[in-house]
């Protein structure tokens, strides 16, 4: 008998469009009041054929994680349409459609800390997502943007963010120009060559020399610079010439750092290199690339960009590559011995352009500008129409900010896969839950696979592996069956008593030293538990998890988690005493975090059930967050910063210490075998 779905208002999204992901069926579980009924659970059948994701934290301990099942993403649907250009870290702008995980992009603060403004900040790419919704079309001044009702956008007046659905006709948001990528092509290539050539190179051959000793010094060309970047690229470049070259460490003398160069005397190598330097047709894509050499070797980028040398007519040639591509560069003689130099006129935002412009190599003169105030400028919304239901991407990054189509722009945050699929990010949450039925399939196939590595999965990445439904689906199980077959090791966290009834498998991964299980408890109170987590085991059944687990041989710990400043804090040092009475031999704490959207849901539910403690809580969450509800830096979002940080660290230490409490055991892929393949004949073993 099919129900229909309740009408539900999500905190991220106000539609529950229809996706691909079939509906299996209703049920209510995991409930012991009779009085407050919980809502349907809707349980969807995940169809995707990917099962293991890579995470790329540093912070989170794993790499590898899969997830039997998905109830645990958060973030409006803040989605914007492929084509949008967005600014890399690099400077330059490339398609969101092109975005991956890992790569980084230009960011910002998502709030200022407090008596300053907002910074450049480079932005990690955390997540991606894709998915089919209802856009809008926003007419600005300068550019037009395709995006979700929900993706927020900076204003120029107040500094405040604002949803696309909010924007109207007159309102002003904050925008840095975008600068078109040009791209690199053979012209780039050598203008580059030559312009690190006479910025940092030395070169000397005269041309029609028969042999490179006749002369003196003997003839060779070189380039040699501390940063790595230039003379890998310069390698590269003069491959599509045809000169095959290495790049080479030495140290040019007693005490001095390490150089990297690139050389040749080859007199073939030569005549070429020689032709490079010879006055040429200089089309635009000649300058960007001489340019770019050129602030290589010579370049600055601190107070202001400048390029400096001795040779005042080749700082005169570069001016006139700047004037090309629309930069004025000042020359200002030098009232010492020291080079000349030439100064890019303009503030932050034509460096930015520059940067675009030219795409040098070294990224440390480009990351100069992180920790510089946004170049933006007000722009004005001319419209704000309906669009079209189309495929748009949506994006997570570290510092939660981008630019996107040139303007200041928020990003998805936590909880995000919820939304991508057209539910909320509150009560869809709980209650739409994503089963991947062949996960234990999938993973075989993976882990069978001649290219799989063998490394610790985590089990799960995303949610917790034992919720309720797993009692009748053994998902979780299964997929444990082919881990202990294949002895690959295993990480498991979660708050479920559930996790004993796989003892057996656990136990045989323990025998290889493949596996560790983690309880998180986040409180000793029964009555805060059932607010905080009414759905999962309570604190008295995970500590008896942890005892029968310890007893059965099994790596087990305790993670505190999370902790809520003003609520459960006090409790750290006894949650962890109880947890080292029940067998536990490791510890963790992970400090409340609140993403975007998730400070909205925290934030109502202390207001319904510990108003008295409301504003304390959130007090001392900002005193750990510099200000702010969340910082999402890594290192920093899992423990905080300033003196209630070090108090807490310091009481955990302390605890751990006194208890005998260590780090997590490290797993070992020494016992990780591969099945042979079933068809194996006889003729592979001819040659055996």
């Amino acid at each position: 008998m099919s129900h229909p779905l309740p009408v539900v208002r999500g905190r991220g999204t106000s539609w529950n469009p229809p996706n691909r992901f079939e509906r299996l069926h209703l049920e209510r579980e995991g409930w012991t009041d009779p009085d407050d009924p919980p809502p349907e659970t809707v349980l969807l059948d995940d169809a995707t054929r990917s099962l293991l994701v890579r995470n790329g934290s540093p912070d989170v301990g794993f790499d590898v994680g899969i997830n039997p099942y998905r109830g645990c993403a958060h973030g409006c649907a803040y989605c914007l349409s492929p084509e949008t250009p967005v600014l890399y870290a690099d400077m330059i702008w490339r398609p969101l459609g092109y975005v991956k995980v890992g790569h980084v992009l230009l960011g910002f603060d998502e709030y200022p800390a407090p008596g300053y403004t907002r910074k450049l900040r480079p932005a990690m790419v955390e997540n991606v997502w894709w998915s089919k919704q209802k856009t809008h079309r926003i007419i600005l001044d300068s550019s037009e943007v395709i995006s979700t009702g929900n993706h927020m956008w900076l204003q120029a007046s107040a500094f405040r963010w604002s949803r696309t659905e909010q924007l109207r006709p007159g309102r002003w948001l904050r925008l840095m120009p975008v600068v078109e990528n040009e791209g690199i092509d053979l012209d780039y290539k050598v203008g580059y060559i030559a312009g690190l050539t006479v910025a940092d190179g030395t070169f000397r051959y005269e041309a029609g020399q028969r042999s490179d000793k006749l002369g003196f010094p003997a003839a060779y060309w070189r380039i040699a610079l501390k940063d790595v970047e230039p003379p890998y690229r310069t390698m590269t470049f003069l491959k599509d010439l045809g000169i095959h070259l290495a790049a080479r460490k030495f140290a040019p003398g007693s005490g001095q750092p390490l150089l990297t160069k690139v050389e040749t005397r080859k007199l073939a190598h030569l005549e070429v290199l020689h032709g490079l330097q010879a006055p040429r047709l200089e089309s635009r894509s000649y300058a960007r690339g001489f340019l770019a050499g050129f602030f290589d070797g010579e370049g600055h980028n601190g107070t202001s960009l400048r390029m400096s040398q001795v040779d005042v007519g080749m700082l005169q040639r570069v001016q006139r590559y700047g004037r090309v591509l629309g930069f004025d560069l000042k020359i200002e003689k030098a009232r010492t011995p020291r080079a000349t130099s030439l100064r890019l006129v303009g503030g932050i935002g034509e460096r930015v352009r520059f940067l675009g412009v030219i795409q040098p190599a070294i990224r440390r003169k480009i990351e100069a500008l992180f920790g510089r105030m946004p170049p933006t400028v007000p722009e004005l919304v001319r419209a704000v129409e309906n669009g079209k239901r189309t495929d748009v991407v949506d994006i997570q990054t570290s510092t939660g900010t981008f630019y996107a189509a040139g303007l200041a722009t928020h990003n998805c945050y936590a909880r995000p896969t919820h939304e991508y699929l057209g539910f909320s990010a509150g009560l869809d949450f709980e209650t739409r839950i994503l089963v991947k039925r062949d996960a234990p399939a999938l993973l075989r196939e993976a882990l069978t696979s001649p290219r799989w590595k063998p490394e610790p999965i985590m089990l799960s990445g995303n949610t917790d592996a034992y919720q309720p439904v797993e009692r009748r689906l053994r998902i979780t199980r299964r997929c444990l069956e082919v881990l202990a077959e294949l002895r690959n090791p295993v990480a498991i966290t979660t708050k479920s008593y559930l996790v004993t009834r796989d003892a057996d498998l656990l136990g045989e991964l323990a025998r290889h030293d493949a596996v560790a299980v983690t309880l998180s408890i986040t409180t000793l109170r029964n009555d805060v538990q059932r607010l905080m987590e009414p759905r999962a085991s309570t604190p008295g059944r995970r500590l008896g998890a942890i005892r029968v687990l310890a007893d059965a041989g099994i790596p087990v710990g305790v993670n505190v988690a999370p902790v809520v400043p003003g609520l459960t804090d006090h409790e750290l040092p006894a949650i962890m005493e109880a947890a080292a009475d029940a067998g536990a031999t490791y510890a963790n704490y992970i400090l409340l975090r609140l993403p975007h959207g998730v400070k909205d849901l925290f934030e109502t539910w202390l207001e319904q059930h510990f108003p008295e403690r409301r504003d304390r809580v959130l007090n001392r969450v900002r005193e750990l967050r510099a200000g702010k509800l969340y910082d999402a830096r890594f290192e920093v979002r899992g423990r905080g910063e300033g003196p209630w940080a070090d108090q807490l660290r310091a009481l955990f230490h302390v605890c751990r210490e006194r208890l005998g409490l260590n780090r997590p055991p490290a797993l070992s892929v020494r016992a990780f075998r591969r099945p042979e393949p079933a068809n194996r004949g006889p003729q592979m073993d001819l040659f055996g």
